[in-house]
């Protein structure tokens, strides 16, 4: 899967699951994503996702989370959270994530190529 925004295209490994097998039914998705905390862009999906959510304790630049059953969430920093999720998948190569996604709110298009 890729996650484009502006210019910058990242490729994203998906986790075998069903939530991530739902999520690529729902592509391609345009999704305003908003900022939360300065490590994070979330949006809303259009339908909900199966949910399998544990805490991670961990997430990590790139991890590409599922918060409730319907709310897509990118982490761009390393940070400890109490909070569960349902993996998705990671981005491939995050190193550039930081400055692509924060700050503020942006647009993120997430494709099958």
């Amino acid at each position: 899967m890729w996650m484009t925004v502006g210019n910058q295209r990242f490729s994203i490994t998906l986790d075998d699951n069903p939530s991530a097998r739902a999520l690529v039914r729902q592509l391609p998705l345009r999704l305003d994503m908003r900022e939360l905390n300065g490590n994070e862009k979330y949006a809303s999906l259009p339908a909900p996702l199966v949910t399998n959510a544990t805490r991670p304790g961990t997430l990590r630049n790139g991890d590409l989370m599922l918060y409730g059953d319907d709310t897509l969430v990118v982490f761009y920093s390393t940070l400890k959270s109490s909070y569960a999720y349902t993996r998705l998948g990671r981005v491939n190569t995050p190193d550039d994530l930081p400055k692509t996604l924060g700050p503020g709110d942006v647009q993120a298009i997430f494709s099958r190529d």
